[in-house]
């Protein structure tokens, strides 16, 4: 759906062809990630323990990783006045709070229940979405053009690597213990490689082609996603984008 509305851009004339070649290959391989098929209901009892282990060291480094992400992305959207990445900020934390209610519930003696751990996800989702809405409305009525944030760009790039990452290894652990709060933390690390394009591509087309709108516009494409994967997790189902 992202790519479609990014593509429609682009035959309107309001991305270059250069620009578009270098967007849509990163934008359509985080799309991919995005789409979380339904867990397997084959997991056993057997490997209930390993898994645990997978899981708590998986979420233990998406909360290592989440703490700098958000602390340098919010510090550079506050040098850049960037919406963007204030948003790609905003999505850093709530992913640190999602990673951190999927780890209680992994954790024996503090353990909470997979239906609530689920609706908190959910409910990250619709903040989020309401943070980027929010964000990008405002930057489009002030016609703010943000500043070059070569800090931007760096935890940018650095989160395209990381978070496909994570988020694939997320699913998949997701799909084998049929957990709907671990999937919807994988919609938001795939969501936040999402929105690091998004940022890094309007930092970088405001750089060198002073369009300062493109970034709000482009982070309103994720608020559709995001709402309906919230919705997904609250009534606690897997996440199955698209």
């Amino acid at each position: 759906m992202e790519t479609k509305h990014l593509l429609a851009g682009y035959e309107r004339g309001f991305l270059n062809a250069p620009l578009a070649t270098m967007i849509m290959p990163a934008i359509s391989k985080v799309s991919e990630l995005i789409q979380i098929e339904p867990p397997s209901k084959s997991s056993t009892l057997a490997d209930a323990p390993a898994r645990r282990t997978r899981i708590f060291w998986l979420q233990g480094i998406t909360i290592v990783w989440m703490l700098a992400e958000c602390g340098l992305s919010l510090y550079a959207a506050a040098a850049a006045h960037s919406p963007a990445m204030l948003a790609f900020g905003s999505d850093s934390f709530v992913e640190l709070l999602s990673a951190g209610i999927v780890l209680l519930q992994f954790t024996p003696r503090v353990s909470i229940p997979e239906r609530k751990a689920s609706r908190v996800a959910g409910a990250l989702l619709f903040i989020l979405a309401f943070i980027v809405c929010i964000t990008a409305m405002v930057s489009l009525v002030w016609r703010r053009r943000p500043e070059t944030s070569w800090l931007g760009i760096g935890i940018t790039l650095a989160a395209l690597i990381v978070m496909p990452i994570l988020a694939g290894l997320k699913r998949q652990e997701a799909r084998r213990t049929n957990n709907a709060a671990l999937a919807a933390d994988a919609v938001q690390s795939a969501t936040c490689a999402y929105l690091a394009v998004v940022a890094l591509a309007g930092l970088a087309i405001n750089a060198l082609f002073h369009v300062a709108w493109f970034d709000p516009v482009a982070a309103l494409v994720a608020i559709p996603l995001l709402i309906k994967e919230g919705r997904a997790a609250w009534q606690g189902q897997a996440c199955a984008c698209c």
